[in-house]
């Protein structure tokens, strides 16, 4: 427990020179305002709700993270998964989900589940980061096209209902607004990276609206201050509705934090993440933002990417990050009301154009069939249901596809003695009925019966010997099939020796009754030995067979 607790020697160096994490927090903030604005909207909590996440949860996670880089608050994989719950339970359900997603994540850290992520393939990252940006780019039309009342359940369903409804009336001051925004931030942000382009073009936008009393929905009145504590939630007799929700919101809140928190590695020079007090300080900032009426938070990887790049070293940058969030809510709460929704469409839509990486899909998908199956159809899941659905559904193909790649590696191969003269000694060995096999690759139940097959198709022949030295895995599948093959074909007299047995595998044969019916005496340290007794043996059994 004690590692996973912060400790006053980190904040050592923030201390001693603060400018750089100064800088950098004071940037990080500025690229977050409107990301907590829009991804506040989105999970239909309202803009407040988003704003209240980013000061409760990114001051947290700061503090208690395992990340010295990580940005935490609102985004847009957890928006995806948070509007189902908001459409069903309310905003009541989303912050009681919140909570009790934290106290889970609290739980994961305190038995070490943080280090699982790092066995998360890549075309299941890939695939619904992928489709994570195609669902936030439709959760933008309806503020892109100025449609207010929407129908339909899915995110696919809301965006062809706006479509539909724009292209009976069409306005067009709200969908030019979100473009010039969208190219304003991908262009800016292409030539001149460390200027806050998304800020700017919000900015100007709100500045236009006012100037020319454009007709453009604006995110609503902002509290000049946090949302007050939330402690009700839901009636208890509601929990139990909740309790899967919690789950999926609580396993996309790690995987998110932990691939941020990987991928701040590898930008920083000389710096390792713990994974699970990095699920502590997510634990802990999603027990918090509840109950100040904020949505669950996650690692964020584009705030992340910030706050690395603008010179951050520390986690005090973070920490001001969230404290110049809360001054603006403070102090600015009027001037945030006015911006125009279609603006923060906007800049929602160049966010996703960022997150896709279009090389790593290209590579994934050369790299073999089965990756680019498993990418497409985590894809095509993350958008037509939800991104739990998806990780579940990809990672369930790519451990079919790896245990069918793995079961391929056991191999039964019938052998030659190793020596010059092996021929001539194998052609000796088939004329007294003598077969040799060779066990290669793992045994296991993914294999198992190809081989119980392959071996019972053995004829002619009154000695088999199983040499088992290249045999690499035995689960208790391939020791019952091994057990059944061994049992077919002393049923019919055919005697079975076995050479190169491992220790560990020898014990579970033996625990389930699946050696030999003439016991230690048909089991041998080396192959040789084994020949010379099937020698021995064969002989005898020719004479006594019909």
């Amino acid at each position: 427990m004690r590692a996973l607790l912060p400790s006053w020697s980190e904040w050592g160096p923030a201390v001693r020179s603060p400018g750089a994490d100064l800088l950098a927090g004071l940037i990080v903030a500025l690229v977050a305002l409107p990301l907590a604005l829009g991804f506040g909207i989105s999970s239909g909590l309202g803009a407040a709700a988003g704003l209240a996440t980013a000061v409760i949860a990114g001051a947290a996670a700061a503090v208690f993270g395992g990340s010295r880089f990580q940005v935490s608050g609102p985004t847009g994989a957890m928006t995806v998964v948070l509007v189902p719950i908001f459409h069903q339970h309310g905003a009541e359900g989303v912050l009681a989900v919140g909570l009790m997603a934290g106290l889970l994540l609290v739980v994961l850290a305190v038995a070490g589940v943080g280090r699982a992520v790092r066995y998360m393939p890549a075309p299941v990252i890939e695939g619904f980061t992928a489709g994570i940006a195609v669902v936030i780019a439709l959760q933008q039309f309806p503020s892109a096209l100025g449609v207010a009342q929407i129908e339909g359940e899915k995110v696919w369903q809301i965006a062809a209902d706006a479509v539909r409804q724009y292209i009976a009336a069409p306005h067009h001051t709200a969908v030019a607004t979100a473009l010039v925004v969208a190219a304003i931030v991908l262009l800016g942000g292409r030539f001149f990276p460390k200027l806050p382009f998304a800020l700017i073009a919000v900015a100007a936008a709100t500045v236009v609206a006012r100037v020319f009393d454009l007709d453009l929905a604006e995110i609503g009145a902002l509290p000049s201050g946090l949302p007050a504590p939330t402690v009700g939630f839901v009636h208890p007799d509601q929990l139990g509705a909740l309790i899967a929700p919690a789950l999926a919101v609580a396993a996309l809140a790690a995987l998110e934090s932990l691939l941020s928190a990987t991928a701040a590695d590898s930008m920083a020079v000389g710096t390792r993440h713990n994974p699970d007090r990095e699920l502590l300080g997510q634990g802990v900032a999603n027990i918090a933002a509840p109950l100040f009426g904020g949505v669950p938070a996650t690692g964020a990887i584009a705030r992340t990417a910030v706050n690395v790049r603008s010179g951050a070293r520390t986690r005090l940058a973070a920490l001001t990050h969230a404290l110049i969030l809360a001054a603006i809510i403070y102090l600015a709460a009027p001037l945030v009301s006015d911006i125009p929704l279609a603006a923060l469409a906007g800049v929602l839509l160049a966010t996703t154009v960022r997150m896709v990486e279009t090389a790593s899909l290209a590579a994934i998908a050369r790299a073999s069939t089965g990756d680019a199956v498993i990418m497409v159809v985590t894809f095509v899941v993350t958008v037509a249901l939800d991104l739990v659905s998806a990780v579940a559904v990809g990672v369930g193909i790519a451990v079919v596809l790896a245990l069918r790649s793995v079961a391929k590696e056991a191999r039964l191969h019938q052998i030659p003695l190793d020596d010059t003269n092996h021929l001539a000694e194998e052609h000796g060995l088939l004329h007294d009925h003598i077969v040799a096999y060779r066990l290669d690759g793992p045994l296991f139940f993914a294999a198992a019966h190809r081989f119980l097959l392959e071996l019972a198709e053995v004829s002619d022949v009154h000695v088999v010997i199983l040499r088992m030295s290249h045999l690499t895995a035995l689960d208790t599948t391939g020791a019952l099939v091994l057990k059944d093959a061994i049992g077919k074909l002393e049923h019919r007299h055919i005697i079975v020796l076995i050479s190169g047995l491992r220790d560990d595998h020898r014990r579970k044969l033996a625990a389930i009754g699946a050696l030999p019916a003439g016991g230690t005496a048909h089991l041998f340290e080396h192959t040789p030995d084994a020949i010379t007794c099937a020698r021995q043996l064969a002989p005898a059994l020719v004479r006594s067979a019909p």
